[in-house]
């Protein structure tokens, strides 16, 4: 998927995709009927064998579709859960290290804070683009450089610490899983079978045109038509 499509309003992706499968399916249509249709001879059965197969390719597609959207929507869901987990470990680590004696406190707090404003407002516009940016890395191994080197004083330092460890261990966990989420989604492969089912569809649907126009002829005529050779066949042998 083009990643300039993520960079527009729902509405506008909605219109652009409409536009560009209406386009391609009336191009398609126009230049099957031009170049294609000519070259069948029309026989009976043709429309009804055609379209059987446009309807069953039609299920196999539909069924397709729904599966990725399924796909799709599971993912969305799951991203954002890994980013409300994200937030929160990194809420709890920033009240844990709130704990810890001054300076050193002031120092964490800080380097938690600015490596959240660094996600906001770096991290999250690359990742709209589908762009991985690692320099959070580093904001992270200068802050447990500065947690690691802290030593308890007593029982209760112990324990903050301990919470604090973990904490970040969850934030750490969650912003991997959030990074692998970023070029998650269908596969090349997905996306190769789901165009040729397209184009399949398409190129089975195209050569379908209509039957030569035959007017039924109306039943009155018909056998009027049909008596008059027998009355000048009855007028033949009176004269004789």
């Amino acid at each position: 998927m083009p990643m300039w499509l993520y960079e527009i309003s729902t509405l506008r992706a909605a219109l652009v995709l409409f536009v560009f499968v209406e386009a391609v399916s009336l191009l398609g249509l126009f230049a099957a009927r031009r170049f294609l249709t000519p070259l069948f001879h029309y026989v009976e059965g043709n429309n009804e064998a055609v379209s059987g197969t446009v309807q069953a390719i039609g299920v196999f597609y539909g069924i397709t579709v729904g599966l990725i959207a399924v796909g799709v929507w599971n993912t969305n869901e799951s991203a954002k859960d890994l980013v409300s987990r994200e937030a929160s470990s990194a809420g709890a680590l920033y009240r844990d290290v709130s704990g810890y004696p001054s300076p050193l406190r002031e120092q964490l707090r800080a380097d938690v804070r600015g490596y959240l404003v660094y996600i906001i407002n770096d991290v999250w516009p690359a990742q709209k683009k589908g762009q991985v940016v690692m320099r959070g890395a580093q904001l992270l191994d200068d802050f447990q450089a500065k947690l690691y080197n802290f030593e308890p004083a007593n029982q209760g330092q112990m324990a903050l610490h301990a919470e604090t460890l973990r904490a970040y261990n969850n934030m750490v966990d969650y912003r991997r899983l959030r990074i692998d989420a970023v070029s998650s989604g269908l596969s090349g492969t997905m996306w190769a079978s789901t165009s040729a089912k397209v184009c399949f569809f398409a190129a089975s649907a195209a050569p379908v045109s209509a039957a030569p126009e035959r007017r039924t002829p109306i039943p009155g005529l018909v056998r009027l038509t049909a008596a008059r050779p027998m009355k000048r066949a009855s007028v033949v042998t009176i004269s004789k």
